[in-house]
């Protein structure tokens, strides 16, 4: 079912209500579309609608009600993208399939703040030179095109993790003061043996290269490391869960 709450969120000179499924992100894009909101509107898990655009929401079909039973059925249905306040949602997954066990849920949020430290298990790092060139490396154990990035190592804090594993994944050293806070994944799973059971969070940084394609050495669980154009990176990693992420913080179509 489509609903949306009253109009009393401020912003922008005027008021905004939110839009949202209690069944499915394909039935709130379907209606999104329908009545002709932008793609730019959406949050995560909800449509941002301006006061301009609520009867029209109402016309269409959708359900009012408080924003108090919005969240309630919004939480009840598994479908919230929990983020802090000022951050943009960019994509919830529900039971995806990431080669671990059993599915997974995921979050990814573009953010300017870092993530907790107690916890985030994990950081990667989209790259881009000074071409705009991207970095991709192919994981051995998945067999997937990813960015470089992996879990943490004991004593280190997550900047000098990104540092250490674009180190190691592809031959490039960098300072953690080139790396800049873009967002993170939240890994939901079930399995208390998993690291992102008690460290959900993954820190995902960018790095602007000032060089043009640098030599890259592929090593520790990949097995090439390689500069892609835009076209390339997309069809390479558009299929990754991550990729919205990405996409949104590079200014690339999804």
């Amino acid at each position: 079912m489509i609903l949306v709450d009253v109009p009393i969120w401020a912003a922008h000179g005027t008021v905004f209500a939110h839009l949202v499924s209690d069944e499915s992100y394909g039935e709130l894009h379907a209606f999104a579309q329908r009545i002709g909101l932008p793609s730019a509107a959406f949050d995560g898990d909800h449509y941002d609608v301006p006061e301009r655009r609520y009867a029209a929401c109402l016309a269409a079909g959708a359900t009012a009600v408080t924003g108090v039973e919005l969240a309630k059925r919004v939480n009840a249905s598994g479908l919230r993208l929990r983020k802090r306040k000022g951050e943009k949602g960019i994509r919830r997954h529900v039971g995806v399939d990431v080669g671990l066990s059993e599915p997974v849920d995921i979050d990814l949020v573009a953010s300017d703040r870092p993530t907790p430290d107690g916890a985030t298990g994990a950081a990667a790092v989209v790259v881009r030179d000074r071409n705009g060139s991207f970095l991709v490396v192919r994981s051995i154990r998945r067999g997937t095109w990813d960015c470089p990035g992996g879990r943490r190592e004991p004593g280190e804090d997550v900047p000098e993790c990104a540092v250490r594993e674009l180190a190691e994944e592809t031959g490039l050293r960098v300072s953690a003061a080139e790396l800049v806070v873009s967002g993170y994944e939240r890994i939901t799973v079930s399995d208390p043996s998993h690291w992102a059971s008690a460290r959900p969070l993954v820190q995902v940084f960018r790095l602007e290269l000032g060089q043009v394609q640098p030599t890259l050495v592929p090593g520790d669980d990949v097995d090439q490391a390689r500069w892609v154009d835009h076209d390339e990176f997309r069809e390479l990693c558009r299929r990754q869960f991550w990729w919205p992420l990405a996409a949104y913080l590079l200014e690339l179509a999804p």
